[in-house]
């Protein structure tokens, strides 16, 4: 194949090698620099090309790989390698710490409110929120499954009452 008709199949693929470019990297300049990439390769590559064969094909997966291969190359940019002996460098992060003493307060006014209702719900919903499930708690507390799950309704419900006159919101 001559140079000349080479470099008029490559025009004839540029607005599908654009396509499917943008459709690899979801960003136009990315997609850009994508396709040019591939045309130089391509290029370069000419006379590996065997004619007679599917030229869209060779172009579409001299794409590809390329592609492949950029997202490779960033995965392992994006990789930390410590080697220091206790790892403090990759444990410690870049992460700022927030002051969390306004959320400490409201979950001990929450305490508080969990703490104050009567034992009957009280119980039920504090084994629920632990992790029990409805029939362990009617188990452990040898009382039927429907009144275990009516309690544990009751204490969310005062709850929130309690929260709407303390704070003045509803919290559903």
């Amino acid at each position: 194949m001559t140079s000349m008709e080479f470099n008029t199949k490559l025009n004839g693929l540029t607005t599908l090698l654009h396509s499917f470019a943008y459709n690899l990297t979801k960003n136009m300049e990315d997609a850009k620099d994508l396709y040019q990439e591939t045309a130089y390769r391509a290029l370069f590559n000419r006379d590996k090309f065997q004619p007679g064969t599917n030229f869209k094909a060779w172009m579409f997966t001299i794409m590809k790989n390329i592609f492949i291969n950029n997202y490779r190359k960033k995965v392992k940019a994006n990789t930390i390698l410590d080697t220091t002996d206790n790892q403090y460098y990759i444990n410690s992060g870049n992460h700022s710490t927030s002051n969390a003493a306004e959320g400490g307060i409201m979950l001990k006014e929450l305490n508080a409110m969990v703490s104050s209702l009567d034992d009957s719900i009280r119980i039920p919903f504090t084994m629920h929120f632990e992790g029990f499930k409805y029939q362990e708690i009617a188990d452990e507390l040898h009382l039927p499954l429907g009144t275990v799950k009516s309690r544990i309704f009751f204490a969310r419900k005062e709850l929130k009452e309690k929260i709407l006159s303390n704070y003045g919101f509803n919290p559903n």
